[in-house]
């Protein structure tokens, strides 16, 4: 079911009006581009190559480019731009290895313009140069990238990458002459138009292929990249040496990726495998996406942001033969399904738990945790409460940390081996462990023993064919992630001891 709400976005003279969409095409899209005032958008394909204009409810088909009886192989696009200073030039990457210009300006049903026949394998990607209007790169299967001038009959310029295929090309945004290139090897490369006969500088930027690039429209020099080892980087190119700002972590390979306009710090993927989900990531919280598009069935094989300065539609194509549009604000927040609490013990016996804030509640003039001044092993960053679904991932953490001198581990493995956690009534494990408990002189963990004990017989439903349900399985979650550091007996006292709160439904009410 569609997403009813709408967005009305004005952008100079123009507004933007949409809802979330989707429209089914005749054939699976390979790639999609819109035209610069954000009111049409290809589709390119094997099979398909049409222009859709986007209105307000719905996508409405505009012109069919594959025309004639037998359908050329270089109508089979790999790849698709539009020229975002001339609304009429389209340019596509032919799976059989031509780079074709079409003009949307002519009279003739057929709007062929050009064709460019110098690669010798598919050419993966193309380029228009961001403010000049004769100017188009393409990247090839072959291993070359090839410059041309659309007022010529041949390319004026050859790069040769010395890799086995190029993946993605994309013209800076800031720097006249600099494009990027990314390879299959894992390397990027700088280069200068200028200077076709070398590469200003090469890195390896990722362990397997690089599949795409994407210059950051605000801040020069930073270049995001994504490949098959299912890593999203953010370069610094400004420095002596490419510098690593970010590194987000996907589920799958990463097929595309485009930066956010109007926010810094945001980009989309999708992948080109397995995940059909398209995500919005904040760079600076690599592991929980900010927002995610569940619309697709299949791959998703091009996304674009509809408007330069609008984060608020995303376009995108895909494998299901459907085109979409995505209104940001009816995006899933994956964050709201993430699990708050976390466990883990450190080397020397502490132990660190994160919760809810709601079920740690911090107290009053006590210090918050700073982490290990002996050993530490991460840093928290304050989150800013202005950045999007902040609130929604916040946990306090506690630490309970090992005392010098306190004893080493023994007291954990006897526990360990004393301790009694199924096979008896609830009542009867609770007494034997408090018994334990006190026979290893641990006074307060015995008496949160003796605290868990039920006031009356336990309920039927803690039996399951005649056989007793494990105690863990008889607490509710929360509280057995709050009192796991009392009922283990740590040494020390907690830096942050949590709040023991025993609600009406008490622990022997239900699972």
């Amino acid at each position: 079911m569609e997403k009813m709400s709408r967005v009305t976005t004005a952008l100079g003279g123009s507004v933007l009006t949409g809802r979330t969409m989707h429209c089914h095409l005749d054939a699976p899209a390979n790639a999609i581009s819109v035209c610069r005032d954000a009111a049409q958008v290809v589709v390119a394909g094997r099979s398909i190559f049409k222009i859709y204009a986007i209105e307000e409810e719905q996508f409405v088909e505009k012109l069919n480019l594959r025309v004639g009886r037998k359908p050329s192989l270089n109508l089979s696009c790999a790849d698709v731009v539009w020229h975002q200073m001339d609304e009429n030039l389209l340019a596509t990457a032919a799976t059989n290895g031509v780079v074709v210009t079409w003009n949307l300006g002519r009279p003739s049903r057929n709007k062929q313009d050009q064709l460019f026949t110098e690669h010798k394998r598919t050419v993966n990607k193309v380029c228009f140069h961001p403010t000049e209007a004769h100017v188009l790169l393409s990247g090839s299967q072959d291993g070359f990238m090839k410059c041309f001038d659309l007022r010529r009959k041949d390319s004026v310029s050859t790069f040769s990458g010395q890799s086995e295929s190029v993946r993605d090309v994309q013209f800076s945004i800031r720097d006249y002459f600099t494009f990027a290139s990314t390879f299959e090897n894992g390397n990027v490369q700088l280069w200068d138009i200028r200077r076709p006969d070398r590469c200003e500088r090469m890195f390896t930027a990722h362990n397997g292929p690089v599949f795409c690039c994407d210059w950051h429209p605000e801040d020069r020099g930073w270049l995001a990249t994504g490949g098959r080892d299912k890593m999203v980087k953010v370069w610094d190119m400004t420095t002596h040496r490419a510098k690593e700002m970010h590194c987000v972590q996907t589920i799958a390979s990463v097929a595309r990726v485009k930066w956010r306009p109007e926010c810094r710090h945001h980009l989309a993927t999708c992948s080109m495998m397995v995940d059909h989900n398209i995500y919005v990531w904040d760079v600076r919280r690599p592991f929980v996406p900010a927002a995610m598009f569940e619309e697709h069935r299949d791959v998703t094989t091009g996304i674009a942001w509809r408007h330069p300065h609008d984060p608020s539609f995303l376009l995108s194509g895909s494998k299901d033969s459907s085109l979409c549009q995505h209104l940001f604000r009816d995006a899933s927040q994956p964050v709201e399904r993430a699990n708050p609490e976390g466990l883990c013990y450190g080397l020397f016996g502490d132990l660190a738990f994160a919760a809810k804030e709601s079920l740690v509640a911090a107290e009053s003039g006590r210090k918050p945790y700073t982490g290990d001044r002996r050993h530490p092993i991460f840093f928290k960053r304050k989150l800013d409460p202005a950045e999007p679904f902040a609130g929604l991932a916040s946990s306090a953490l506690s630490v309970f940390e090992t005392e010098p001198g306190g004893g080493g581990m023994r007291w954990f493995v006897d526990t360990a081996e004393r301790y009694a956690l199924a096979g008896r009534p609830l009542a009867e494990l609770c007494d034997h462990n408090a018994k334990v408990a006190r026979e290893l002189g641990r006074n307060q963990v015995a008496q949160t023993w003796t605290m868990l004990q039920p006031r009356r017989p336990p309920a039927a439903h803690h039996e399951v064919a005649g056989r007793q349900l494990p105690l863990s399985r008889r607490l509710r979650p929360p509280l057995r992630v709050l009192l796991t550091g009392h009922l283990l007996g740590l040494p020390g006292r907690p830096r942050a001891e949590p709040r023991l709160v025993l609600c009406p439904r008490r622990a022997e009410a239900g699972t």
